[in-house]
């Protein structure tokens, strides 16, 4: 007598249905680890140096379930760069009519 096993064939089925939906998804899932970090960047430095919020309410603004690996402020050059997920972008205050503007990665 052959046995079946009823929760292997739905767990199955469920990754099927999973890697059918990565695959429709491809091009937005691999945009993902560039939003982590210039998210954070440009909200950075919009809450430091056009709210002029200071430092730690603006980490705290800016804090997500998916962590960053580094978040640089200088003061000086009112930039501020942030890593997450092997990905690295800067922002930079331009004056008070522009505010804060992503910069192209170099």
């Amino acid at each position: 007598m052959i046995r079946r096993h009823p929760l292997l064939s739905v767990l199955a089925l469920l990754l099927l249905v999973l890697l059918a939906w990565a695959w429709a998804n491809r091009q937005h899932l691999a945009a993902f680890p560039d939003i982590i970090g210039a998210y954070t960047a440009k909200e950075y430095c919009s809450c430091r140096y056009v709210s002029g919020n200071p430092a730690a309410n603006c980490e705290g603004y800016v804090q997500q379930y998916v962590p960053i690996s580094s978040l640089l402020d200088d003061e000086d050059a009112r930039r501020v760069t942030a890593s997450g997920l092997g990905r690295t972008h800067s922002a930079a205050w331009l004056g008070a009519r522009q505010g804060c503007q992503l910069l192209p990665n170099e």
